[in-house]
């Protein structure tokens, strides 16, 4: 029987994550996911491909979503209550043009500092408006697309058994960020096949496969490149029809929920891979 066996929210786009027992789902994907980014002067969008420390910071919000504190190493953590109404400024995701809310000197000051380069800290305004691609349409905010990331430990487990295979380390489930994860499946990568799932009081569309970038090879406990596993690896059996290395699936939101880990998930439609 398929189940949730982990759960987790990333408030601050390529920052830490939260791992939690339970979350709402909201129609852009757990409640906070990616609500907040990191930006450069001139509002383009700070990535662990450029800035891998980014996984050194560790955001936690209230759950009213009224409170962030960023935390890192050997730097006093810096608290802002968020702005949701302020002034807009432009902000740049991938080449596509979204508006962010300017969130203040303190935040900026202390990204800056972290980061090592001029940094600003937006929040999605409350009238953000993104429609996801994939086979099922949907909405997030700063995610790098859809709203929910999912992926089986089956998958991990096969993965690490080819990497042993090369003698390399196995890796742990963070390096690739997912939201969900689903064991149960004994075959992996049950997940590229799942079109429509039912998980918790939840339903999620099937999108698209999860292509993977250089964020993977960020060790995410010491902000550092250590490459090129997983990637050399994963090219040799995951290339996606359309191109690029596949891990995981990407599904929108058909119904919000709630989730929690133990919640048994259900595969009403299956399809083929498209890996």
């Amino acid at each position: 029987m398929a189940r949730v066996v982990e759960l987790a929210y990333y408030p601050v786009k390529g920052c830490a994550g939260s791992a939690v027992r339970e979350a709402v789902l909201t129609p852009a994907g757990l409640a906070h996911d990616r609500s907040f980014m990191v930006v450069g002067e001139q509002g383009v969008y700070r990535t662990q491909r450029r800035d891998p420390r980014l996984a050194l910071i560790v955001p936690t919000i209230g759950a009213d979503g009224l409170r962030l504190t960023l935390n890192a190493p050997r730097h006093e953590p810096v608290a802002i209550d968020v702005d949701t109404t302020g002034p807009r400024r432009d902000v740049d995701l991938f080449g596509a043009a979204f508006l962010g809310i300017d969130q203040g000197d303190d935040a900026a000051e202390w990204l800056s500092t972290v980061l090592a380069a001029p940094s600003r800290l937006v929040r999605v305004p409350p009238e953000h408006h993104r429609v996801t691609d994939g086979r099922t349409p949907g909405t997030s905010g700063y995610a790098d697309s859809c709203a929910v990331h999912l992926l089986s430990r089956s998958s991990l487990d096969l993965l690490n058994e080819k990497l042993a295979e090369r003698g390399a380390a196995p890796m742990p489930m963070d390096r690739f960020r997912p939201n969900i994860v689903v064991g149960g499946w004994d075959e992996p990568h049950t997940e590229d096949r799942a079109r429509h799932i039912t998980v918790g009081a939840a339903e999620l569309g099937y999108a698209k496969p999860a292509i993977r970038c250089a964020v993977t090879v960020v060790d995410q406990l010491t902000g550092e490149r250590d490459g090129p596993e997983p990637l050399r690896s994963l090219a040799g059996y995951r290339r996606a029809r359309e191109g690029g290395v596949a891990f995981g699936a990407k599904f929108a939101v058909l119904r919000p929920g709630r989730l929690a880990v133990g919640d048994e998930l259900t595969v009403g439609t299956w399809g083929e891979t498209e890996v």
